[in-house]
């Protein structure tokens, strides 16, 4: 007989290494998606274990489970709902209080739990010692001892949960918050209520659910009301009287004291089990704080990297763009030869193989972007830029904070949008959302590469270096402008947390590296494929004459002779897609792109990468023949010059954001007004920006 599954659900602080420790236990094991019904990401994976199979849910980062934001609401409902067969709950060890706030609110659900006291490498270093068997003792919990980042006690945590979830031993309640006595009294009072009125009909434990409506928790007030509605109308007035009554016992609001009531019982659980050697404590991150988050030696380090990320992805990946270059171009030299020539033939070769592999051949610039974004989160880096940017931020009425969306839009916009959902204020939440699509994603990545690329050469890195500070700043401009008129308020309050810095671990940066660039890689299988098919057709018809199919005129053609470029390059500007060029040059002639470029520009609505796979369906390099560098080689004799395509890379970064950020942007702010201002406002400021680079130049004196 094969064993039933197991599931693990891992709980745990944002920065407690709970995501270290799913990426060790299911490497690439992994599905993504969303919870039901939200935008927030979702990663389940399943194991073996002999002919055991182990499901282990990742649920969001929480410090709690009061229902104060969607994530909290998430995990909860998860663990409330879905009746894990064991909660792992990952605790920071060198932060044991803090963690433990959370640990006991899931000890006291209705599910076997297990915790993983993780990161204890870096306790010891500060000179903290817990005494695991004691914790285990105090709240009758197993407790495991981890290191995340090296691997460390997987297969401990994995045979503890295991022998857990296959214990008949009920959950241990005994060993609870003992609150004071008015509070006693008030939760007795309710789970009588609870138990007589409500009785079988209710989902939960009596007394966890008589705390929670004591702090007034509207989540499980509306799933009473669904379940009893005539028993919950006596048990929530019950329940508001008494919280009336505490108030005036206690002056202050029943969910403040049941708060401190808990945080005095955890502090004494710490007492008992964790010593601090001040002798052997050394923090190292606060000694590389000194120097990485120092006042004015911060920012240059901070830009500096940012830089060296940069130069990174353009020099390190040439190589490999060209292996992937040359690979596509002969999968069109051998597509080429297997159709008889026709529109068939041109749909594949010139339309989908050229489109998708202009795009496709950029790759591992994207893989070694997000490595590098991977390495800043999992580092602890990341929030000492959000700290750096703290500054600059409040000049637009927001707080650092609001900064790590804005470079997570480095990687792509759309879960950028989305993670401004953590910010407290709506205003706050709707500022970040606008000012993030100004922030330079991968998809418009390749458009860099190859302009940058073709017209600047070793200086490639800088160009694109200083696209992405240029970004920045207009977004930071931006929000002050916004701040001032369209979104005034008073600053929001927030304070800075700094996690500890930690070693990153190689399998859990490609596994980062890798889910972002999966992306990447569908849309290259949809959007992009179809994409191309549709330019090619557009620029293919209606046909002007006849094509000469002749031998000679195929020779010529396959051969990449300069006559056969020109016609099909006559035939493109009469084509329906040269007519909408055409169209639209007037608008796009003074900042110095010209008919295919508008049309590319235009394409780029529906993603940043058909910009580059247009351009390369316009400028025929799909044909088969064409060697590596065809494009930039084809952009080179258009006509362009190096201001043109300056200006054309400034429009690039600032204009429209893709079809779904704009989504996104709908979806986060609940208003099409914002969307439809995020497209008008970016727009706007695209073409007065790259007028004034191209016009600018011009009056200089460069070409």
């Amino acid at each position: 007989m094969v064993p039933r599954p197991i599931t693990l659900a891992l709980a745990g602080n944002p920065n407690s290494g709970k995501t270290s420790i799913f990426n060790n236990l299911t490497g690439t094991r992994q599905k993504v998606g969303n919870w039901p019904g939200v935008t927030v990401e979702k990663k389940e994976g399943r194991i073996r274990r002999g002919d055991r199979e182990i499901i282990v849910v990742d649920l969001p980062g929480t410090y709690s489970l009061t229902p104060f934001s969607l994530e909290e609401v998430i995990a909860r409902n998860y663990l409330l709902d879905e009746r894990p067969d064991v909660g792992v709950v990952v605790i920071d060890a060198t932060n044991l209080e803090r963690s433990l706030y959370l640990a006991t609110q899931i000890r006291e659900l209705d599910c076997k739990v297990l915790f993983a006291l993780n990161m204890a490498d870096m306790a010891r270093a500060r000179g903290l010692t817990i005494d695991a068997a004691k914790l285990s003792q105090l709240l009758d919990v197993p407790v495991v001892f981890t290191v995340a980042n090296r691997a460390e006690g997987m297969e401990e945590l994995l045979e503890e949960a295991i022998r857990l979830a296959d214990s008949p031993k009920p959950p241990d309640r005994t060993r609870r918050v003992k609150y004071s006595r008015d509070l006693e009294e008030a939760i007795g009072r309710l789970s009588g209520f609870l138990e007589s009125r409500i009785g079988d009909r209710l989902a939960w434990l009596p007394r966890w659910t008589a705390i929670k409506l004591l702090e007034d928790d509207e989540v499980v007030k509306e799933r009473l009301v669904a379940a009893a509605p005539e028993a919950a109308r006596f048990v929530l007035e019950a329940a508001a009287k008494l919280r009336r009554h505490l108030s005036e016992r206690y002056d202050e609001d029943p969910q403040i004291v049941l708060t401190d009531e808990r945080y005095g019982f955890i502090a004494g659980i710490v007492r008992e089990v964790q010593r601090a050697d001040a002798r052997r404590r050394v923090d190292v991150s606060r000694n590389i704080d000194l120097v990485l988050t120092h006042r004015f030696l911060g920012f240059p380090i901070f830009l500096f990297f940012i830089w060296a990320m940069f130069q990174l992805t353009f020099t390190l990946g040439e190589t490999p763009v060209s292996w992937i270059e040359a690979g596509v171009g002969r999968a069109a030299q051998a597509a080429a030869a297997l159709l008889p020539e026709g529109p068939l033939q041109g749909l594949i070769v010139e339309g989908v193989i050229a489109g998708v592999g202009s795009v496709l051949k950029f790759l591992p610039n994207i893989l070694i972007l997000f490595f590098c974004i991977a390495l800043f989160e999992d580092t602890g880096y990341m929030a000492r830029t959000a700290f750096l940017m703290d500054r600059i931020m409040h000049l637009i009425g927001l707080h650092g904070k609001s900064f790590i969306p804005m470079l997570m839009g480095f990687g792509c916009n759309v879960p950028a949008v989305m993670a401004a959902r953590t910010l407290e204020s709506p205003r706050d939440r709707i500022l970040t959302i606008l000012i993030t699509p100004f922030m330079s994603c991968s998809a418009k990545l390749p458009v860099y590469v190859v302009l940058a690329g073709a017209f600047f050469g070793e200086r490639a890195g800088n160009v694109i270096f200083a696209l992405y500070l240029l970004g920045i700043l207009l977004s930071i401009l931006t929000g002050r402008l916004l701040r001032s008129t369209l979104l005034a308020g008073a600053d929001a309050p927030f304070v800075m947390e700094l996690p500890p810095y930690r070693m990153p671990m190689v399998k859990s940066l490609l596994i980062h590296m890798w889910d972002r660039s999966r992306i990447f890689l569908r849309k290259m299988g949809n959007v992009i494929l179809i994409g191309s098919a549709v330019v090619w057709v557009l620029s293919s018809f209606p046909q002007a004459s006849p094509p000469d199919s002749s031998p000679a005129a195929a020779a010529e053609e396959a051969a990449g002779g300069q006559d056969a470029v020109e016609a099909r390059g006559s035939q493109i500007r009469e084509s329906w897609l040269g007519k909408i060029g055409r169209a639209a040059e007037p608008l796009f002639a003074p900042l110095g792109i010209d008919w295919r470029g508008a049309v590319a520009l235009l394409s780029g609505f529906i993603a940043k990468e058909i910009v580059v796979s247009t351009l390369g369906v316009l400028h025929a390099v799909g044909e088969a023949g064409q060697t590596e560098g065809a494009l930039e080689r084809a952009l080179l004799s258009s006509g362009m010059t190096p201001l043109s395509g300056l200006a054309m890379m400034v429009f690039v970064l600032l204009y429209l954001p893709c079809l779904a950020t704009v989504t996104a942007i709908r979806r986060e702010t609940g208003s099409t007004k914002w969307m439809l201002f995020s497209i008008g406002y970016n727009t706007a400021v695209a073409w007065l920006v790259s007028f004034a680079v191209y016009q600018g130049g011009r009056l200089l004196g460069y070409a």
